[in-house]
């Protein structure tokens, strides 16, 4: 019991309550237009998903490099090239996600809960990603 309490008070650090959070709020922005495009403007389901998640990159990187991980980039330079690491890691998890969408909408269940499966994965990989390589 003494390891799980631990386990757990290493999971609730700041970074990632505040990291989780803002994930919400970047996936439901990630979902909506997904939604929006896929559904009502019965776009693409593969365009639909690139413009979602374009969309939700960058508003990941607006709340992750201030309020989750706190960027202590202080020129241009240090500025320009945190920003080209996260973007190198997001486009690595957009990848994963436009890859892992173009295999699941394939099969008979609804685009939204393929989505969701995706989305859980990207995030896990994104949080390791951001703290350990774009805001180190």
């Amino acid at each position: 019991m003494d390891k799980i309490k631990r386990i757990i008070r290493k999971l609730l650090v700041k970074d990632v309550i505040l990291y989780i959070l803002f994930g919400v709020l970047t996936t439901i922005v990630n979902f909506v237009a997904f939604y929006i495009m896929a559904n009502i403007l019965k776009w693409n389901e593969n365009v639909s998903n690139i413009i979602a998640i374009f969309v939700a990159v960058i508003l990941a990187y607006l709340t992750n490099k201030d309020m989750v991980f706190h960027s202590n980039a202080n020129t241009l330079d240090k500025k320009l090239k945190e920003f080209i690491k996260f973007m190198a890691g997001r486009a690595f998890t957009m990848i994963v996600e436009f890859v892992g969408g173009y295999i699941l909408f394939k099969f008979p269940i609804p685009n939204i809960i393929s989505k969701g499966i995706i989305t859980v994965l990207v995030v896990i990989l994104n949080f390791f990603i951001s703290k350990y390589f774009a805001f180190k």
